[in-house]
């Protein structure tokens, strides 16, 4: 090597040293690249290819739940496989499993033309049976969430997200209660409510909460607590949470205490309407209203989750494109598999 040659090794050498002795760089501190991009750009979604919701875990342990925009359910295996469960879900949201094992599901009507319905299906002939695709001969707007009692009531909320509202019948958006006879009642509706979104009913069926999840100017993002009658009627309305401006709730499950877990929270404000005061996250609130504490997931969109396993304490969470999946200490509620309530 000549001369020049070594100088200019020993050079970048210096200048290596020369970084590795400076203090590391506060990545979270470093700012847009001036001049390249606009000073207020923001990163925004701009296709949504795949929208996670309605996880739902039978007695084996797989998981089930809807991708909305693919138009599918997904399965989820233990061994940690995935496959296409149902291709044409008809924009199936929210699932859950009735206390004899069959999946009761709602088909919606965003992101896509959707059937607009409530169907059951038997796990072991793949029979499909529509509960109520008409109330008082109108078609729904969005069915949403769903769940179950012991006596076998199935309770539905009836949004509509999308923007455009032209294909909707009703002027309202709506809880709904099946009966087992197949009668079907509207139990809530405006003013109580502004937009019903995640539901859940208390292991002794005497409370229903219900997710109000509103993101237009002045919009509940509240969740409420009704008691329910032996009849099946809500009455006293209560408070439990309240989000302010940011996203609200969306799916909610119950553990075997009793308390609330709920997915909310947003990164980025996705209207002037709403702020990112609710960072994403899994909060769990007891049933008087008092936050226990949330669990971060590193993703946005956070729609619904579920437990499952064993022994019921493997919670799976819903994202935007990710079903994720927290050990937790105490057990989840659900109907069925019954070993789930021991």
């Amino acid at each position: 090597m000549n001369a020049c040659g070594t100088l200019a090794s020993w050079a970048v050498l210096a200048g290596l040293a020369v970084a590795w002795a400076a203090e590391p760089t506060d990545l979270h501190k470093v700012p847009l690249p001036a001049g390249l991009v606009g000073p207020d750009a923001k990163v925004v979604p701009g296709a949504v290819v795949c929208f996670l919701e309605g996880p739902a875990v039978d007695a084996d342990g797989s998981v089930y739940f809807s991708d909305i925009a693919g138009n599918r359910i997904m399965k989820l295996a233990t061994d940690g496989k995935f496959s296409v469960w149902r291709a044409d879900s008809g924009r199936t949201n929210g699932n859950c499993f009735d206390a004899q094992g069959r999946l009761v599901s709602c088909e919606g009507g965003e992101q896509g033309v959707g059937r607009r319905r409530i169907v059951r299906t038997d796990m072991k002939s793949g029979e499909v049976t529509v509960l109520t695709d008409k109330f008082e001969g109108k078609r729904y707007n969005s069915p949403n969430d769903v769940c179950i009692d012991a006596k076998g009531r199935i309770w539905f909320t009836d949004p509509y997200y999308g923007p455009d509202r032209a294909s909707l019948e009703f002027d309202h958006e709506s809880v709904y209660r099946i009966d087992t006879d197949g009668k079907v009642t509207r139990v809530l509706t405006q003013p109580e409510i502004h937009r019903p979104n995640g539901i859940a009913m208390s292991p002794d069926d005497k409370t229903l909460y219900v997710i109000d999840s509103h993101p237009k100017d002045n919009g509940n993002r509240k969740v409420w607590a009704f008691e329910i009658g032996s009849d099946g009627k809500p009455g006293k309305q209560r408070l439990v949470w309240d989000f302010g401006k940011g996203r609200g709730g969306d799916g909610m499950k119950l553990d075997a205490k009793g308390n609330l877990w709920i997915a909310a929270g947003i990164s980025y404000k996705r209207s002037p309407f709403e702020t990112t005061d609710v960072p994403p996250a899994i909060y769990v609130i007891t049933p008087e209203g008092k936050l226990l504490g949330k669990i971060p997931v590193g993703e946005d969109l956070l729609t619904n989750l579920a437990f499952g396993g064993p022994d019921m304490k493997a919670l799976y969470v819903t994202a935007g494109r990710t079903v994720y999946k927290l050990p937790v200490n105490v057990p989840g509620y659900a109907l069925y598999p019954p070993l789930k309530n021991k």
